[in-house]
């Protein structure tokens, strides 16, 4: 089953931005647009591209100090609903959620937190809640959506778009959800041996 999709609006929202400056070029010059948040949207429109807001797609600024950003139905619904499913369509004009065909997430550094002997206020922190469940909904819906979950997946998308361009296959889109819930059940087991040990 190769059913190819096409990549029109990526949400980009990650915590390492090394080695994501060829990978935005290259999704710019397929013509794709993005949306972004805080710290990775100044990255990108600093890079010369526009870049929305999802505050202007939610009409919600970040609150409670950078813990909700992305956690909106117009940004999960816009991962989540089936394009072959005409009522997720229908809802989908109806509330106007636009649709997001790739997420680019990297997560926040738990592990290397708790290494570094952080404060246990300052590793609680850095347990990702709209990360983890970008990477989870992006998973979920692979039948249309495309999720790289860390930043360790950018070289991967990158030789895609250079083979095919802004498109992908079933295969592909199952490899990356496959990586994706390698990555958050790897991330849930180092906050749990994290607590248990707390």
């Amino acid at each position: 089953m190769a059913e190819t999709k096409e990549i029109k609006t990526a949400l980009i929202s990650v915590f390492h931005k090394d080695g994501l400056e060829e990978l935005l070029k290259k999704l710019h010059e397929e013509g794709v647009k993005f949306l972004s948040t805080g710290g990775t949207q100044s990255f990108i429109t600093g890079l010369g591209y526009d870049c929305e807001k999802v505050e202007d797609v939610t009409s919600y600024p970040s609150i409670l100090g950078g813990r909700v950003k992305t956690l909106h139905p117009k940004v999960f619904g816009g991962i989540l609903a089936r394009r072959d499913n005409k009522g997720d369509q229908q809802q989908m004009q109806q509330y106007e959620i636009p649709s997001i065909d790739l997420v680019i997430v990297d997560l926040y550094p738990f592990e290397q937190t708790v290494a570094s002997g952080a404060s246990a206020e300052d590793i609680i922190e850095k347990i990702d809640i709209g990360g983890i469940s970008l990477i989870r909904a992006g998973a979920k819906n692979f039948k249309d959506v495309v999720i790289v979950p860390s930043k360790a997946e950018y070289s991967v998308l990158l030789d895609i778009l250079n083979k095919k361009g802004a498109r992908t296959d079933f295969e592909d889109r199952q490899m990356f959800a496959t990586h994706a819930f390698g990555v958050s059940s790897h991330y849930d087991t180092a906050i749990h041996a994290w607590f248990e040990k707390a």
